[in-house]
């Protein structure tokens, strides 16, 4: 096993109670920056990326991926939060801009940073060198402590426990760790640690991942997340843009340097990660293909949800909504007219006008009229779905119309003529367009 290398919550086993060595370093609570990585162009998600940054594409009926993160990182009480953007970045920063707004009179701010090509003629290399060339940001905000996160995961984190590991630790760097299957494990960082959790090797994607000591068939991955003590970040960036061969990449470049260099870098475990209202939570997904992203939408309509979206303790922000509520309308049983939805989410400004749907996702706007029928869909804002469709295993993105009698998901060589169709039988239908019965 992992061993378990923070005690995340000391008092309420529910997790009521704030970790009691968060406030007690540096006379006081650690001044940190968060820097969160949003400028993914997210390729495996296309069509949904053709017009956005992955961190802003739409997710959960009302929220889009960025949330999640800056969600835990406010819940977390970091409040000091720069996103790094490049890739088709203005629904992102239109969203941020709207949506996150916090209080300058105690110091919160949320703000994107562009590509600035700062450093010379050229945007941002990989995630380390879009620190780098931001890295006046952080000048600026003098911090001790910087966290760098991913801004396209889907999970939750108290990463107050986690800054306590890096305190506690003394670290130069301390990474969050997460076990998966190997066959997972290829796709991702691979850590190995000795028993008292210091990273001794680092491997990206590598092909045969070793594997956690003591519990074979699961290797120790890498979550993306990172806590650098700034002054260690600020020679390891340094070096590394001085390198021409280097990929400048937190996980390809940074991380193994440091391991091979004697660096203290150090793995908290997300194993031991307890959620105020919720006990330990160890759910985490990365959405990066359009399967993934189906996957984890089907998670949030079972009965009990890993991914909670409803811990009121715990909420995961996004901006407020002038939508009506939901409306379900017809119970006319006799001719199979019935507005109803079952093991779905359903979000504000709906209706469901004597359709039906089963382990479905709608966001804001969705109308589904009579006799139409939508099964384990996601169906984006503004999508309308016309009499007597039926759709099953398809994902639509926005301002779209569904013809009335158009049957999507049943005939995939018919659909592959029409729309994008994934080599495990997903329909993803793009944002505008024109459908033709």
């Amino acid at each position: 096993m992992v061993p378990a290398m923070s005690d995340p919550n000391e008092g309420d086993p529910n997790g009521g109670a704030e970790p009691v060595r968060w406030r007690r370093s540096l006379g006081g609570e650690p001044n940190i920056l968060a820097m969160v990585l949003a400028g993914g162009e997210g390729k495996r998600l296309a069509p949904l990326t053709l017009e956005r940054a992955k961190p802003a594409v739409p997710f959960g009926g009302r929220y889009r991926i960025i949330d999640v993160v800056l969600s835990n990182l406010v819940n977390s009480n970091i409040t000091r939060i720069k996103v790094l953007t490049q890739y088709k970045s203005a629904s992102l920063e239109e969203h941020i801009a709207r949506a996150w707004r916090l209080s300058p009179i105690l110091d919160g701010f949320i703000e994107t940073i562009p590509a600035q090509q700062r450093t010379g003629l050229s945007w941002f290399k990989g995630s380390a060198d879009a620190v780098w060339q931001c890295f006046n940001a952080i000048e600026d905000s003098n911090p001790d402590f910087v966290a760098i996160f991913g801004g396209d995961h889907i999970y939750k984190m108290d990463v107050r426990p986690m800054i306590d590991r890096h305190l506690d630790s003394r670290a130069d760097l301390t990474v969050a760790g997460i076990p998966v299957p190997v066959a997972e494990a290829t796709s991702l960082g691979v850590l190995r640690v000795d028993a008292e959790g210091r990273v001794v090797e680092f491997v990206e994607k590598p092909a045969n991942p070793p594997e956690i000591p003591g519990r074979p068939g699961w290797a120790l991955a890498s979550m993306g997340n990172y806590v650098f003590t700034t002054g260690a970040l600020e020679e390891e960036l340094r070096r590394d843009a001085a390198e021409e061969g280097s990929a400048h990449d937190f996980g390809k470049s940074i991380l193994p340097a440091m391991v091979q260099g004697g660096r203290r870098v150090f793995l908290f475990d997300f194993g031991t990660n307890v959620i105020p209202g919720e006990g330990l939570v160890t759910y985490w997904r990365d959405i990066g293909t359009i399967r993934a992203y189906f996957d984890a939408h089907m998670d949030l309509v079972e009965i009990k949800p890993e991914f909670n979206l409803y811990n009121r303790r715990w909420p995961i922000r996004t901006g407020m909504s002038f939508d009506p509520p939901a409306k379900f309308v017809f119970s006319d049983q006799s001719n199979a007219r019935v507005g109803i939805a079952t093991d779905s989410l359903v979000s504000d400004g709906c209706i469901v006008s004597g359709g039906a749907i089963h382990r479905a996702v709608l966001s804001a706007g969705v109308r589904v009229n009579s006799f139409a029928h939508v099964e384990q869909c996601i169906l984006l804002e503004r999508v309308q779905v016309g009499r007597y469709a039926r759709l099953r295993r398809v994902i639509v993105d926005k301002d779209v119309e569904i013809p009335q009698g158009m049957q999507i998901g049943f005939d995939l060589e018919e659909d592959r003529k029409r729309f994008t169709v994934t080599e495990d039988g997903m329909v993803v239908i793009p944002k505008r367009a024109r459908l033709t019965a």
